[in-house]
């Protein structure tokens, strides 16, 4: 992978999530877990990564922040969207007629700072 830093703003940060999405990807496909699916979109928001670990569905926020200034990555995880996510979740466990009761399910952090060239990967299984 190939980082390419252009000068349009709002090309450059859609450009960043996904080569991040990308570097957090590859990541936890090292450490065992398979890619089910990427973007998934609904009305209630996104998830970045949808993962499975054996047999648990592993929904995935990924995160970077080029330096710490303004709090690192884990910190732009709020409750607002911890919410988001679990609704989103929900949805698509309806959309895949899963049972959110008996399917295994948790959510997962995976946070880049620094240099996306050369990130420092933080992994945070059952982050909320």
């Amino acid at each position: 992978m190939q980082w390419n830093n252009s000068n349009n703003s709002q090309k450059n940060t859609r450009q960043t999530g996904q080569f991040s999405e990308s570097i957090a990807a590859t990541y936890l496909l090292k450490n065992g877990l398979k890619e089910v699916t990427r973007n998934f979109n609904c009305k209630m928001g996104e998830i970045d990564l949808i993962m499975l670990d054996q047999q648990t569905l592993v929904f995935v926020e990924v995160k970077y922040r080029k330096n710490t200034t303004f709090g690192g990555a884990m910190a732009a995880i709020s409750p607002s969207k911890q919410i988001k996510l679990q609704k989103s979740a929900n949805f698509y466990l309806q959309k895949q007629q899963l049972n959110a009761y008996n399917t295994p399910c948790r959510f997962d952090v995976v946070a880049l700072e620094g240099n996306l060239t050369q990130p420092e990967i933080t992994w945070l299984k059952n982050a909320f």
